[in-house]
């Protein structure tokens, strides 16, 4: 069976993965994600793109090292009226972008890339349109104080498996895409490839 790798350091994904009975290693790809996305908006790039090029450059890294191994690779953007958000690097930041998007719609994209022999053989970018309601000063104040120690690591500043999901009115699109991972596209096709018994 070939062996295989999550270019990844993300907890949800690799338990995801597991979850749904794939033996994954994770070894978090090094990369300089910042440049590379700023480089792609500063081109005008648009969303889909650019995650899909940080999940594939992230892939790519890893499969370089380990050639005869599938490597996923992932990426995770946020798209809100024109601008990509980045998880927030404080508090106020968090809050700050919260307030912004409540009570209008942003889309999450979530892409995999997996190479093999440091190519890409399949990618898939998957998109979950979020609406949020309208919640108050207050309940965003302590919804942050709450929650900042997990919320920190999230682009958007909210998890939806955790009380971030009161934030919303709406989710259009698959749970898992808005977690990170499109993980049924992945699993059909390492399926379909032999790798996983279907």
């Amino acid at each position: 069976m070939t062996e295989i790798i999550l270019a990844s350091g993300s907890e949800i994904r690799l338990t995801l993965l597991r979850n749904a009975g794939v033996e994954v290693v994770a070894i978090p790809a090094r990369v300089d994600e910042d440049a590379l996305r700023d480089a792609m908006l500063a081109d005008a790039a648009p969303p889909r793109d650019i995650v899909d090029a940080l999940a594939e450059m992230k892939a790519q890294k890893i499969s370089a090292k380990h050639p005869q191994a599938l490597v996923i690779g992932c990426d995770q953007v946020l798209s809100f009226d024109g601008d990509i958000l980045s998880k927030p690097e404080s508090p106020e930041e968090a809050r700050a972008q919260l307030a912004k998007m409540r009570g209008k719609r942003h889309d999450l994209l979530s892409a995999a890339v997996i190479c093999e022999n440091g190519r890409p053989i399949w990618r898939h970018v998957g998109v979950a349109r979020m609406m949020m309601r309208q919640i108050s000063d207050q309940y965003l104040d302590d919804y942050v104080a709450r929650n900042w120690g997990s919320i920190r690591h999230s682009v958007g500043a909210y998890k939806l498996e955790e009380e971030g999901v009161r934030l919303f009115t709406q989710v259009q699109g698959d749970y898992f895409t808005v977690l990170g991972l499109p993980l049924l596209e992945v699993l059909s096709y390492l399926t379909l490839r032999g790798d996983l018994e279907g």
